[in-house]
């Protein structure tokens, strides 16, 4: 049996979305952080590891990149999850008694245009799972949860309300981590991650390696150095597997001309329904 390592407890985003890959059959273990993930897997007690790295809403996911940049785990697939919010409360609980809605800090802020028009107070937590369940142990009417509709039913919560983010287009992208590279696929993504020389137009020729070549890329994004002040990081997603001939040859010249460059990995690039049906219609046309 397969397992996968996820921060959480069940019913969180994260196992919802090892069920999407694997299905129910995959072995499902939670971790309390996520560099605990990462420990699992470069440890062996796991085959993989899954971790969230952006919301379509509310952006990236900050650790999740610093530790894909500390560690030197392979990226084996992407998954896209649908995530639908719900507010959650002890059975029983009337919905104009909640006054504080805890969840974690991604999906307050994912459904924060809810909470301002039925004046909430939002409670930042750790885990939307972890808080279900500890809403359950110890029911207060006042409280409620913002989690997904498995964790009301594994933690036993009333659904109060549903699809409560403000954008049906919340989705999740998570990276399914390993140690290995995974097979070649029809239709792959390539991430990395680089550092510049400090000096004028250095980012503008790293990214014409790719430019110039035709590649297209789906992703870029500075994060600060953390062990030196005011000096940047670039996290970069492109189409194409890294050992395709023209990707090969971009990378060869962002090697040349940047400081570092480190390959997170290529892998099979996932699609969302927005991305299918766009297809579905270019292919009427």
């Amino acid at each position: 049996m397969i397992k996968v390592a996820f921060q959480g407890a069940p019913g969180a985003y994260s196992y919802e979305a090892i069920e999407q890959f694997f299905g129910a059959e995959a072995e499902k273990v939670p971790q309390r952080t996520f560099a605990d993930i990462f420990t699992a897997v470069e440890e062996g007690a796991v085959d993989y590891g899954i971790l969230p790295v952006e919301n379509a809403v509310a952006g990236s996911v900050a650790q999740s990149y610093e530790l894909l940049m500390e560690h030197d785990l392979r990226i084996y697939a992407e998954v896209i999850l649908r995530v639908r919010h719900m507010l959650l409360a002890a059975p029983g609980s009337r919905s104009s008694a909640i006054r504080r809605v805890r969840s974690h800090p991604q999906a307050l802020a994912q459904c924060q245009r809810y909470l301002v028009r039925h004046n909430l107070v939002p409670e930042a937590v750790e885990d939307t799972a972890a808080a279900a369940c500890t809403l359950a142990e110890n029911p207060a009417e006042e409280v409620g949860v913002i989690a997904g509709e498995g964790a009301a039913k594994l933690c036993g919560l009333e659904i109060i309300d549903r699809d409560i983010e403000d954008f049906p287009f919340n989705y999740t992208r998570f990276f399914l981590l390993g140690t290995q590279d995974p097979p070649r696929a029809q239709r792959s993504k390539t991430s990395i991650v680089f550092t510049t020389p400090h000096q004028p137009g250095a980012l503008f020729e790293c990214i014409g390696e790719f430019s110039r070549r035709g590649i297209n890329l789906t992703k870029i994004e500075s994060r600060p150095r953390l062990n030196r002040p005011w000096q940047y990081i670039f996290y970069l997603d492109f189409e194409g597997h890294a050992k395709d001939p023209e990707c090969e040859a971009a990378m060869m010249g962002l090697l040349r001309r940047s400081l570092f460059l480190k390959l997170l990995g290529s892998y099979p690039a996932a699609t969302t329904p927005i991305e299918e049906s766009d297809t579905a219609e270019e292919e009427k046309k």
